[in-house]
């Protein structure tokens, strides 16, 4: 009973992940309409796709603040709030200047959430199931990717004010989102590290840990006692350096590889590619599909395998898989499916290692005294890259052809398998306070 509790509350935290992913998808089949509704400019237009990344930096950016002055669960009922009022906003916004405002606001949601919810989970799970525990996150992401797909799907068919419909169904799992909260605690490291409330921290690890709850307990009291005031207050500091420079790449290596570029432009992609509206819509459904299940496999092997061999593994695959859809485009000669089969395949290979493995990795990489910071570092690097590449893939795509464009993203992968062949650490079955002595700052 105590270990399923622990997977409750994951499960609920991950529900933020959910949201996370139908808030960031959702807009992809509303873009069109809303772009003719108000008769947005090809500027208005990026703005208006951008808008909610923007809020995504500014909310990742800012996202340890709350999370460390107000705990872990307070944050997440922010999160909770800023989706609902999201997007109930956007679906009622009779006035483009309040749509992105409400867009902005969704935004915020995301991106504290990227910060909050991997961190809660990271402190709540024991070390042999953190890496699925937090991976339940990113499967959520993906499940709310798929199911955003499959609603602008089947809503797509109820005429001209369907959009409105596509980003107003997400107030149901926002309002569930927020009841549930209630029922889970408080992360016991933040009560020991921020309120010195070691008893309550004691009661909460009883049911993560019974076997090894105090000495789990005067772990996390040892790695309080073992900063300074100085160097808890600067992530910046001398002794952070490896998990700051490891945090930045793998976001960095995230969005270069074009993942959300795809993920808002996938039936641009396909229509460039020679599909109809029709299809290119339906591929996409099929592109959620993939990313679910690999995602899914994923989670499976993350613990046993480990971080480091997922990420080689995919980065090969993306490799080719991205040079494939260059060669396709570079030739001009489309046989109809080839690049959307190509484009499952980077799906496929994106979820197996990037995607399961991302927030999993930076949430367990900083000691506990700036882990906070340290995920807002690498949550914010991997939405400031997200905002610029979404906002400059339309252009890119139009001027320089989806030859160039996806050698570009090819090229960055064969980067980022240098980096994880020669740099990255594994940290599969460390405890939090273990992969901090032996693995970073050793």
């Amino acid at each position: 009973m105590k270990k399923n509790s622990v997977l409750a509350w994951s499960i609920v935290v991950a529900l933020g992940g959910f949201l996370f992913g139908f808030d960031t998808a959702v807009i992809s089949g509303a873009e069109k309409s809303i772009q003719q509704y108000w008769s947005l400019s090809v500027f208005e237009h990026g703005l208006t796709i951008s808008i909610a990344l923007i809020g995504t930096i500014l909310g990742s950016l800012l996202g340890s603040r709350p999370s460390d002055h107000f705990g872990r669960k307070n944050t997440l009922y922010l999160v909770a709030f800023a989706y609902l009022v999201s997007s109930i906003g956007t679906a009622l916004a009779d006035n483009w200047h309040v749509f992105l405002i409400f867009r902005f606001l969704g935004g915020l949601g995301v991106g504290t959430s990227s910060v909050t919810a991997p961190i809660y989970i990271s402190e709540v799970s024991p070390a042999d199931r953190r890496g699925r525990l937090v991976g339940l996150f990113q499967f959520n992401v993906v499940l709310g990717i798929l199911i955003s797909y499959l609603s602008n799907y089947l809503i797509a068919q109820g005429g001209e004010s369907s959009w409105r419909w596509m980003l107003g169904v997400q107030a149901a799992p926002s309002l569930l989102f927020m009841i549930l909260i209630r029922f889970i605690p408080e992360s016991p490291r933040w009560l020991v590290l921020k309120k010195g409330a070691s008893e309550k921290a004691l009661e909460i690890l009883r049911i993560i840990n019974p076997l090894n709850c105090e000495r789990e307990l005067k772990s996390i009291e040892n790695s309080k006692l073992t900063q300074t005031p100085d160097t808890d207050s600067s992530l910046f500091s001398k002794q952070y350096k490896t998990p700051v420079i490891l945090a930045v790449l793998f976001a960095f290596f995230n969005q270069a590889s074009g993942i959300n570029a795809i993920i808002y432009y996938a039936p641009r992609i396909f229509e460039m590619a020679g599909l109809g509206a029709h299809s290119s819509l339906l591929s996409t459904v099929g592109i959620g599909a993939i990313n679910f299940a690999f995602t899914l496999i994923a989670i499976n092997f993350i613990d046993k395998i480990g971080r480091r061999v997922l990420m080689l593994i995919g980065s090969i695959g993306l490799i080719a898989s991205l040079f494939l859809v260059a060669v396709t485009f570079s030739s001009g000669q489309f046989s109809g499916f080839a690049i959307p089969f190509y484009m499952m395949v980077f799906i496929a290979f994106f979820a197996f290692s990037q995607g399961a493995v991302i927030w999993v990795f930076i949430s367990e990489i900083f000691p506990n005294q700036v882990r906070a910071k340290g995920q807002t570092l690498g949550s914010s690097t991997h939405w400031i890259m997200a905002a610029l590449i979404a906002f400059c893939f339309p252009y890119l795509a139009e001027k320089l052809g989806g030859a160039v464009t996806f050698y570009f993203f090819g090229s960055m992968m064969v980067l980022q398998l240098f980096f994880v062949w020669r740099y990255m650490p594994e940290t599969k079955g460390k405890s939090l306070e273990q992969i901090e002595t032996n693995v970073i700052l050793h």
